[in-house]
């Protein structure tokens, strides 16, 4: 392999405006950043070294990685933030690359295997006919239609029928009802065919979610890709340590164990009927597990385990529904043989039952759990008609760090937000990626220019009760002022929905017709497409539409955000994490929660300026921002933006382009 600074060379040269990329990509221009950038992931890449790479919005990050990645990087995976990303990578980004660069590499495109229609499933909903709407049953026809056709069985191809269709959920395998190699499909299955492509190619485009879900469930298709990869990419790396901790943690909920219960009654009925009461023998375990849901009254509870009261019936309730299921899998051992769906059902429910045994049952155990289990925070989550019981890790710093020992290989994380004022220190502690390299390059945007910081006078506190129509009161101004052409980011999706209820009688009270966009109203990319097409409308979002979002032009000329995003003080598992940086002799809140709300802040700011011609103003309610002590640290982590106290000099911004602005 050639020597770093031949790399170099090789970098200035495909970079360069005459270059291949040059003269392949339509509007390419070199910015020296990007190129930079490109050189020390191929020295990465070259030394099977670490790198963490922060490249502010605009420099090209794609491109950086792809090019080194593809020449050099040997066997590839790229893990991305979303599907989304997955798709935009694999349908667009890299084949333009390829084709620029004249590559000889293959590329393959592996998803969760939730993401793929599995024969046998869509043959057993077409036989039995369980559809509960007349949409499902038009829907079905066109994934029977789809199948005839389709090459991969990925259901991101059907637009016809919606991501969030219920019908999926009957025509897709889970790790728990896939037959494998017993099922009559296996030689034509959509998730094996995708494994063994990814297998063969030269890089892989994976998503977070399936990356951890492999580690955490060796069920993914990755595990077998880890060993042979020579490169490991993750694009929007900020979003790591959230998803780590979701899959190196333990859920079990009723709503599994119900399900269970359904699939139980129809095996049973179906393949033993003579074997047992099969009503008899589920239906203890069903009033068990909605009776567990019942010991929390409210709608939605997240508690953490040692707040859940002596006198809550949860203890006994989770005894009681722990007792019901070794009932049931008793019964399922008896006439498991009978059939290979019935001993699928045994295994699923004495899977269930582990991870139910592994949650303390009295207050007692709970409390003596303490020393044993520091690494972990137990918690329950009440959702309207489900209960889920988590076991989370403190830090995924230690599991992360012992996956990636052993075989020598490039790590590259990159993202617009990875460090707090250049300090990389909270993301590499969280991943446990200490003296790492990690090096940031700034955006090539003149942000000074370009845009405009507005933090408004005289707003409450940011948790009395009038915020939200304060922020709104404070807002309709600017709106007006910008023609529309805004995105609202609430925190809470309460906040979206007083927000949107607020603007709709402002809107038509001034009638002022910018139409008006509210997150779940529709799906995300169709409400960013009908966003784009108005040019003048306002969006109302919460927290999917902080990141991930490009919005270029004069669509978007401002962002109102209502609140800093600050996690909510109830949550268990910051409360553990603060409580443990604490016992360290630690500031919680000055060494997690502000890195955390300045790393999600950059986020949300980063949807304005998109491209070197856009012009914008950047709206934080926050009075905090400016009365507290902590606030300086904030802002001065944001883009460069000249920055306002007064409406006027926003007003003018809007009005012409060479007005002064106060500092």
């Amino acid at each position: 392999m050639p020597a770093p600074d031949v790399h170099d060379v090789e970098v200035e040269r495909l970079f360069d405006a005459s270059g291949p990329l040059g003269q392949a990509v339509g509007g390419f221009r070199p910015r020296q950043s990007q190129t930079e950038m490109a050189k020390s992931i191929a020295q990465a890449i070259a030394e099977q070294k670490t790198l963490i790479a922060e490249a502010g919005t605009g420099t090209g990050k794609t491109f950086a990685y792809l090019v080194p990645a593809l020449l050099w990087g040997g066997k590839v995976i790229v893990s991305t933030g979303t599907k989304n990303l997955q798709d935009q990578l694999y349908l667009r980004d890299i084949p333009t690359v390829r084709k620029a660069l004249n590559a000889p590499v293959s590329v393959a495109l592996l998803k969760g295997r939730a993401n793929y229609v599995c024969h046998f499933h869509l043959e057993r909903t077409l036989q039995n006919g369980r559809l509960t709407s007349r949409d499902d049953v038009g829907y079905l026809r066109e994934i029977s239609r789809f199948m005839k056709t389709t090459m991969s069985g990925d259901k991101a191809e059907l637009s016809k029928v919606p991501e969030t269709a219920l019908i999926w959920n009957l025509v897709t395998s889970t790790r728990d009802t896939c037959l494998g190699a017993e099922c009559q499909y296996y030689q034509d299955c959509f998730v094996m065919k995708a494994r063994k492509e990814a297998q063969q190619a030269d890089v892989v485009v994976v998503n977070h979610h399936l990356f951890f879900a492999d580690v955490a469930l060796k069920d993914t298709g990755v595990a077998e890709l880890l060993p042979s990869a020579n490169t490991i990419i993750f694009d929007e790396a900020h979003q790591l340590p959230e998803t780590a901790t979701l899959f190196f943690g333990d859920t079990v909920s009723t709503s599994q164990v119900l399900e269970l219960c359904r699939d139980v009654l129809a095996e049973g009925l179906s393949q033993a009927r003579d074997g047992a009461d099969w009503a008899t023998v589920v239906l203890p375990v069903e009033r068990a597990a909605r009776d567990l849901r019942l010991a929390f009254p409210q709608d939605v509870v997240r508690l953490a385990v040692n707040q859940i009261a002596l006198s809550s019936t949860f203890f006994p309730g989770l005894n009681k529904l722990k007792e019901e299921l070794q009932a049931m899998i008793a019964t399922l051992e008896a006439l498991a043989e009978r059939a290979e769906t019935l001993e699928q059902c045994r295994v699923r429910a004495i899977e269930l039952a582990a991870k139910l045994a592994g949650w303390n049952a009295t207050r007692d155990a709970k409390a003596s759990n303490q020393d044993a289990e520091q690494e972990r925070v137990q918690w329950v989550e009440a959702f309207s008609s489900s209960l889920q019981l988590h076991q989370t890790p403190l830090s995924i710093a230690p599991i992360f760090s012992k996956q990636r020992e052993g075989v020598a290989r490039a790590w590259i994380f990159t993202s617009a937000t990875l460090a707090v004022k250049s300090d990389f220190n909270h993301y590499t502690s969280q991943m446990g990626l200490f003296n790492e390299p990690a090096k940031t390059w700034s955006s090539p945007f003149d942000y000074e220019q370009q845009g405009l910081l507005y933090v408004p006078n005289n707003l409450p506190q940011p948790n009395s009760f009038e915020y939200t129509d304060a922020v709104i009161d404070a807002a309709l101004p600017v709106i007006e002022a910008a023609g529309g052409r805004t995105f609202l980011l609430c925190t809470t999706i309460r906040a979206v929905n007083r927000a949107a209820e607020r603007l709709r009688e402002e809107f038509e009270k001034r009638k002022l017709l910018f139409p008006l966009m509210v997150q779940g109203e529709a799906g995300r990319t169709e409400l960013l497409d009908r966003f784009r097409a108005a040019g003048n409308a306002v969006l109302i979002g919460s927290q999917s539409f902080w990141e991930g979002v490009d919005v270029r032009g004069e669509a978007l000329s401002l962002v109102i955000i209502d609140k800093l995003p600050f996690s909510p003080p109830d949550d268990p598992v910051l409360a553990a994490r603060i409580d443990a940086l604490e016992k360290k002799g630690l500031n919680g809140f000055v060494h997690h929660q502000l890195p955390e709300t300045i790393i999600n802040l950059k986020q949300g700011a980063g949807r304005l300026i998109r491209d070197e011609t856009d012009r914008g103003v950047l709206m934080i309610c926050d009075p905090r921002l400016i009365s507290k002590p902590y606030g300086k640290r904030i802002w001065q982590s944001l883009p460069p933006f000249k920055r306002t106290r007064e409406l006027r000099t926003v007003k003018a911004f809007f009005g012409k382009e060479s007005e002064d602005m106060p500092i």
